[in-house]
């Protein structure tokens, strides 16, 4: 299988229609049509579904643009470093993290990078720790960084030193505002808004006592901004790490820790083995990864 055939069949996959794709591609409608036949009975699968007005993918063909998809990341990714290989420590990271304050550290380090390597630039994905694993494992993500109470197994890290504390943030007339902590026994019952990845955390489920099926949640969240809104719309009770939301005199909001403490740590982590570019192995570097 050509790559050349991978990016003309994303180009049909996003563009739903084969002549735009082939006028944004450069060539022949026919030319176009004959590669993706081709690429059909190579595969032995029907991955488009023709019409007039649009052309859909099939379910094989859904599966083949997400890899496709993943392995043009992982190309151009590729290509950017070797383009940069011959530039000295130039060229971009690639760092997968979920929320944290923990960031900091890495947030710090940075800049002392490009102040030395102007032509170094780094890129945050925002995502869970899932997400993160799975990028790492498909070498598209040069870092990540995990919120876990354990350190992971099967990769580099080093232990950041922040550890976030779990908690509740709340409106301010909430009547769970006037305590200085949260029990589990406060929330029973209340609806409740969490990260999608909050009950992977076995220490929150330990906490609660119950399973996720359990708890009153009436949303999920991936970004905590979004969440938040929610919480002053009076949806629920937002059940979230500390530090992540700034409150000021003028906010809404308020946040209570859970009693007893619960924390999690935050590793800078890292697929073992991995060959890094210069500007990936300075950053591991200076955050001073060694496992």
């Amino acid at each position: 299988m050509e790559f050349r055939a991978l990016k003309y069949f994303l180009a049909v996959a996003r563009t739903e229609n084969i002549s735009h794709a082939a006028a944004e591609l450069n060539i022949s409608q026919p030319a176009l049509s004959r590669q993706l036949m081709d690429l059909e009975e190579e595969l032995g699968v029907k991955l488009l579904s023709r019409s007039k007005r649009r052309t859909t993918l099939t379910e094989a063909g859904y599966l083949l643009k997400k890899r496709a998809e993943e392995l043009s990341e992982l190309m151009e990714k590729t290509t950017d470093e070797l383009s940069h290989a011959r530039e000295g420590i130039s060229g971009n990271i690639h760092i997968g993290c979920g929320e944290t304050a923990g960031m900091r550290s890495l947030a710090q380090a940075i800049p002392e990078i490009r102040q030395q390597y102007p032509n170094v630039h780094c890129h945050l994905y925002s995502m869970d720790g899932s997400g993160v694993k799975e990028r790492l494992e498909k070498g598209t993500l040069d870092f990540g960084v995990l919120i876990q109470p354990q350190p992971p197994q099967n990769y580099g890290y080093i232990e950041l030193p922040h550890r976030d504390v779990w908690g509740i943030y709340m409106k301010k007339d909430s009547p769970l505002s006037v305590k200085d902590a949260i029990c589990a026994a406060d929330l029973d019952g209340l609806p409740l808004i969490v990260s999608q990845q909050a009950f992977a955390n076995q220490e929150l489920q330990h906490y609660f006592g119950k399973e996720e099926k359990d708890l009153n949640i009436v949303a999920t969240y991936n970004l905590i901004y979004n969440a938040s809104l929610l919480v002053e719309a009076g949806i629920g009770y937002l059940v979230c790490l500390d530090e992540l939301l700034t409150l000021d005199k003028n906010s809404q909001l308020v946040f209570r820790p859970l009693k007893p403490q619960v924390t999690c740590r935050n590793f800078f982590v890292w697929k073992r083995n991995q060959v890094f570019s210069g500007a990936a192995m300075l950053l591991k570097e200076r955050m001073g990864g060694e496992n």
